[in-house]
């Protein structure tokens, strides 16, 4: 960032606190919480906070404080997680008392409360989860499934990558469209292109909102949204996203409507239409249009961005280490050969490459906070009071590197998920999409993509670097709510 920026960027936040000393009669009551750093009045603890790695921030008051302590973002309060007995702890033994959806102000602005994912509603969480997973487990509906749908992608998606006739390119650009185009047969029923524009904008606005909310505009705007919010800055841009990718959703819904075969549902918004339809009577019902475009849009939004940065960051990996590549040609050339296309059940004669799939998602550290959660009501936790409806971040990062857990903690290793025998060995801290009851929706078909997608691309490619593997940089360029890999160029060179 840009001297300017930051200048900016303070100035607004010294903007900011002038209008909420105005506005703020009563600070905040600390009670019973656990320790933590002092918060000043107004600002929090924004100074421990804004050298613009909020992640790197936390785990070193976690150093500091233990595994459990309190932050305050502007008047917030938050308690922090860390380490895989605790957060444990709040996503599975206690998972019933952190159930409820945390606040994330740059997302709750346009989704205000409805959908599947955003919701602090635990009834309409209940109703729209039962629903969804009962409807993504029959897509696709009919003739194909879910592996017939990602297999045939795979197959474009290798067909594209050999146009680009070993020239270096930016491999994100390919594979989101992938990755966007198995979510549109799953929620739309078809597929685009990938020259397509509508395909191309809306990637382009999945990756852009995504990149702001973890950068540090965002990350201010999550300590004080209700002053940011008429602040000039670049974290505005994540509402004309936002407002743009629900304005698609909605079209796409009203075209799904005029097509729709009840008889026949094709797609997930066809499922969900049938359900508002018999549920047009009951004047309580969850099943309306906003609750669907708000659902879909949830749903669609972090399947996409989840595969797209998985498999651009899996790429950067496996060029920075040429043997365990070397390794993984060996394995595919064995179980599966190069005529056919990969399918899931592979995966267990793959031992090797399992682990380096798991080994990539533990490394990368996708969601390095979690997403956000709430108490459900009053408890006691570790002695502390903590009232009800208080935010707790569950820091998977501090999990997935926990070295209690994992061997090689720090360093991209198979070997954290293989045994003395060289086989595939579980690990109950691999956690990268959350676990508990509020796992992520999609977390079964994120493994298929990512298996189906990579294996396919490493069975029709070598990869080449222009730097030597020793060079590449595999820290994120961005760390907040997500992680993500500075940009790269490689060349797919056909084997």
């Amino acid at each position: 960032m840009c001297f300017s920026d930051d200048v900016t960027l303070h100035l607004t936040l010294v903007v900011s606190c002038l209008f909420l000393f105005i506005g703020f009669k009563h600070f905040w009551k600390k009670g019973n919480l656990p320790p933590g750093p002092t918060p000043l009045p107004i600002l929090g603890n924004y100074l421990q906070l804004s050298n613009g790695d909020i992640v790197k921030s936390l785990l070193k008051l976690s150093e500091k404080y233990g595994d459990v302590f309190t932050v305050y973002l502007g008047s917030r309060p938050v308690i922090v997680v860390t380490g895989y007995k605790s957060v444990k702890e709040v996503y599975v033994d206690r998972g019933d008392d952190f159930l409820a959806r945390g606040d994330m102000p740059s997302f709750d602005f346009d989704y205000k409360n409805y959908g599947i994912a955003f919701t602090s509603n635990m009834d309409r969480w209940r109703e729209l989860r039962r629903f969804s997973l009962s409807t993504m487990r029959n897509f696709g509906i009919g003739k194909r499934n879910t592996e017939d749908r990602i297999q045939e992608e795979a197959l474009c998606l290798v067909t594209e990558l050999r146009k680009t006739k070993e020239s270096l390119v930016e491999p994100r650009q390919y594979i989101s469209k992938a990755a966007c185009n198995v979510l549109f047969c799953i929620m739309f029923g078809n597929r685009h292109d990938y020259e397509d524009e509508e395909l191309l904008n809306v990637l382009s606005l999945i990756s852009s909102t995504f990149v702001l909310v973890s950068s540090r505009w965002g990350q201010l705007y999550e300590m004080f949204p209700w002053i940011m919010r008429f602040i000039p800055g670049r974290h505005q841009n994540i509402f004309v996203y936002m407002k743009k990718l629900l304005q698609f959703v909605e079209k796409r819904v009203e075209m799904n409507r005029k097509t729709l075969d009840e008889n026949n549902p094709g797609n997930f918004v066809d499922a969900f239409l049938i359900k508002m339809e018999k549920e047009n009577t009951n004047p309580k019902t969850e099943y309306h249009l906003t609750n669907l475009v708000n659902s879909t849009l949830q749903i669609f939004f972090a399947g996409v961005e989840t595969i797209s940065t998985t498999l651009t960051y899996s790429l950067l990996l496996i060029m920075k280490y040429p043997d365990i590549l070397a390794k993984v040609h060996k394995e595919i050339d064995k179980v599966i050969g190069r005529e056919r296309c990969p399918k899931i059940q592979d995966k267990n004669q793959m031992p090797f490459t399992d682990a380096v799939l798991h080994e990539i998602q533990r490394f990368i550290d996708l969601l390095p906070m979690g997403v956000p959660r709430k108490t459900t009501k009053d408890i006691t936790y570790r002695g502390y009071s903590i009232p009800m409806h208080t935010n707790v971040f569950p820091m998977l990062s501090s999990v997935l590197k926990d070295p209690i857990c994992f061997p090689y903690p720090n360093e991209f290793n198979p070997k954290n998920f293989l045994d003395e025998n060289n086989q595939f060995k579980k690990n109950d801290a691999f956690m990268p999409l959350a676990s508990g009851k509020r796992i992520c929706l999609g977390e079964g078909l994120v493994r298929m993509e990512l298996f189906i997608l990579l294996v396919s691309i490493l069975q029709n490619f070598n990869l080449k670097s222009p730097v030597p593997p020793e060079d590449l940089d595999t820290t994120p360029d961005i760390s907040g709510l997500g992680n993500f890999p500075k940009q790269y160029k490689m060349a797919f060179i056909p084997r």
